[in-house]
């Protein structure tokens, strides 16, 4: 598949039926993977050759999917879009209302007593939404790393690592680009600078050579104006959400399970539940 072209060309002007046909592919896409980001529904819809792989292409992709969530076509959650979101502290109109709302979300610790100590960092903050229901069903901390994180985030990363008194596996999702794996290599090298005395075990899970040629994933020229692009012999770049959101999910999955005892997990739930429905019939109760 060639390089991904941001050139701007004059194209003949669709029809009404074949912006329908488009619109009902993309809907058969979002339905098969949500949440998806719009970037990731593009990538998908070039594979199937639903739209051009070209700046352009990805316009009509986005114009489409505002039109489908207006029109209800497809609910907004299943566009995600943790770039924006607002802050709030949680209030309660009552005591029985805050205990039905803990009764609600209540979960038990899953890694109090593991082995392990796990986090998922990733590169674009627009994709946490698309990871994020593999994280929170494992309990388990998604970092948001934006690229280059700071210092603070660093520092506040490492702090937590060095009070662990386990091993920390910490897995990485970014571009293949020279800015995406070169973060990759600083957020290791600054986590283990500031937390010496901790056992770190680093993984850059995605996107790699090897996915890259098995998946046939869709790729883009390598920006020039990026300053490290000189010492770049990784070819063209390809983006992280040109991985398929259900392979995505997967690998995320993957690599936490392999540190959960799926037994003691079973047990977990158990307690869960049960304490859970304890929790509601207090709830009750204050109602009274």
């Amino acid at each position: 598949m060639s390089a991904l072209s941001y050139t701007s060309a004059k194209r003949r002007r669709a029809t009404k039926a074949e912006m329908e046909s488009r619109k009902s592919q993309l809907v058969s896409i979002v339905v098969e993977q949500q949440p998806m980001t719009v970037r990731q529904v593009f990538y998908q819809a070039t594979v199937r050759g639903i739209v051009p792989k070209t700046e352009n292409g990805y316009q009509m992709v986005a114009t489409a999917l505002a039109e489908l969530r207006r029109d209800g076509r497809i609910p907004f959650r299943w566009i995600a879009d943790h770039t924006r979101w607002m802050r709030r502290p949680r209030t309660y109109s009552n005591i029985a209302h805050a205990l039905r709302e803990t009764a609600k979300f209540y979960r038990r610790a899953l890694w109090d007593h593991s082995p392990s100590y796990v986090e998922v960092w990733i590169e674009k903050d627009a994709l946490t939404g698309v990871i994020m229901p593999m994280t929170e069903e494992f309990d388990v901390p998604l970092m948001s790393a934006k690229g280059y994180p700071s210092l603070t985030f660093l520092h506040s990363a490492a702090a937590q690592m060095a009070e662990e008194d386990r091993p920390c596996f910490v897995y990485q999702f970014g571009d293949h680009d020279p800015s995406g794996v070169d973060a990759a290599r600083a957020i290791e090298e600054n986590l283990r600078e500031m937390a010496p005395g901790a056992e770190i075990h680093f993984k850059r899970v995605a996107v790699t050579p090897e996915q890259i040629s098995e998946w046939n994933l869709p790729t883009r020229p390598t920006k020039t104006t990026d300053t490290r692009s000189k010492k770049w012999n990784g070819g063209d770049s390809v983006e992280l959400d040109a991985i398929d959101p259900d392979t995505l999910r997967g690998l995320v999955r993957d690599c936490i399970e392999r540190h959960v005892d799926k037994r003691k997990l079973e047990i977990i739930r158990v307690a869960e539940e049960s304490e859970r429905q304890q929790l509601a019939m207090f709830a009750r109760e204050a109602r009274q």
